[in-house]
């Protein structure tokens, strides 16, 4: 069986198969790194690499040394300070044993964690590492562009790497069969005729002997000279493209921009579509984002506007969700389109605003999504939108509906994977 080893070095002239099986085996801690980065970081360095810090004890290797007992010989050099005998006292223990911790002094040592650089690329696959749209259903659409390659029999025509050697050798025995079978048939009857000969012989006799002989001689010439196998034996393997169904998916992002949204509360929330965002283009081909920003008023933006407008007013969450059911009507057909939402406010709204976002999700929107998400923000206890909401999430609609609630930005990405968690509704 053929190996391939690939010895292509990275930028750090570094094998870059040692370097993913070292990342395999400090997985649990760069993704704590990471995890930890991602709350400290502001939203332009979301995407960037990072420094990981390993404990020291953590990359220490195995090594094999001597048992005790048997007879050993050692050449060492020699000292002033010590005799035969003398134990030597261990060094104690100071606040300079390399951990980066602790007040000045003038004796002990040790060693530094372990540090090093991660990429882009892996931050992120770790970031999203084990995370899905939930829900995620293949729909066949007329402009569809996947396609499968699907066997389909054999073909007398084809590349060499699609030579199958069982059918173009069982190819070849049929026809050895065909072609010979006559002449196989004569000299199984003339070797028979052959064996009845007894001697002695008689003249005849003798002579009938050399005439089969020399006919078996010359029909086994002519079996001989079938080809074993011939151009027109070989047979390829037929492949054929097949359409796919295309899972096409569309993401409604709604943020509440009003007058009772802090700064600090605005950057959490534009956190969580951040990272929402880059999930979404690392790990989706055909995915559309919409862009939803509402006070007392909703209106679809681009992608930067949605993060760096400073537009604000009062507060009508159902604006937004009126905005998004007529977006899924006039562009997103259910039909064609898995669509997700996600939602994130601190919770305030128009008194008598909250019972119509109630009716416009459980008749309109949910029964067309695949999934909604509602983030609530804020340090405050639950506004009244949470406990309206949480009655939607104990309702008919539990499997594609849920809802969390985050205080400051170190609990963004954790909520985000238990939003988004592969295998999770």
């Amino acid at each position: 069986m053929p190996y391939i080893i690939d010895r292509r070095l990275n930028s750090k002239n570094k094998n870059t198969v040692n370097r993913q099986r070292f990342l395999r085996r400090y997985r649990k801690q760069i993704k704590q790194s990471v995890s930890e980065a991602i709350g400290k970081r502001s939203i332009t360095d979301m995407d960037r690499g990072e420094d990981i810090s390993i404990p020291k004890d953590d990359v220490n290797e195995p090594v094999f040394g001597h048992g005790q007992g048997g007879e050993r010989n050692f050449v060492l050099s020699g000292n002033k300070e010590f005799a035969t005998g003398d134990k030597i006292q261990r060094p104690p223990q100071s606040e300079g044993g390399g951990s980066g911790e602790g007040e000045a002094s003038d004796s002990g040592e040790g060693d530094d964690e372990f540090v090093f650089q991660i990429s882009q690329e892996e931050f992120l696959e770790f970031m999203f590492e084990d995370l899905a749209l939930p829900n995620m259903v293949k729909r066949q659409l007329a402009d569809s562009s996947e396609f499968k390659m699907v066997r389909a029999g054999y073909s007398e025509a084809g590349s060499p790497s699609q030579l199958n050697v069982v059918r173009s050798l069982k190819s070849a025995h049929a026809r050895k069969i065909a072609l010979g079978g006559k002449n196989r048939r004569r000299r199984k009857a003339l070797r028979l005729e052959l064996e009845a000969l007894t001697e002695p012989l008689s003249d005849d006799e003798a002579a009938r002997k050399a005439e089969i002989l020399a006919e078996i001689e010359v029909l086994s010439r002519k079996l001989n000279a079938i080809p074993y196998i011939d151009e027109f034996d070989l047979k390829y393997n037929l492949t054929v493209k097949l359409p796919q169904p295309s899972p096409k998916a569309v993401m409604f992002c709604l943020m509440d921009v009003s007058g009772s949204m802090t700064e600090e509360i605005k950057d959490t929330a534009k956190r969580f579509f951040f990272l929402l965002y880059l999930f979404l283009k690392r790990n989706y081909e055909k995915i559309d984002l919409v862009f939803i920003r509402h006070h007392n008023t909703a209106s679809e933006v681009n992608e930067h506007d949605f993060f760096y407008s400073r537009e604000t007013g009062g507060t009508v969450v159902s604006s937004a969700l009126t905005l998004m059911d007529e977006i899924i009507t006039s562009r997103y057909s259910p039909s064609q389109w898995n669509i997700y939402a996600a939602q994130a406010s601190d919770g305030d709204n128009w008194q008598g605003d909250t019972e119509q976002c109630v009716e416009l999700l459980n008749e309109k929107i949910l029964p067309c999504v695949q999934h909604f998400s509602y983030i609530e923000i804020g340090k405050r206890p639950p506004q009244e939108l949470w406990y309206s909401y949480k009655a939607i999430q104990s309702g008919i609609f539990s499997d594609r509906f849920d809802l969390k609630a985050v205080q400051d930005n170190s609990q963004i990405y954790p909520v985000f994977r238990q939003l988004f968690e592969r295998g999770v509704k």
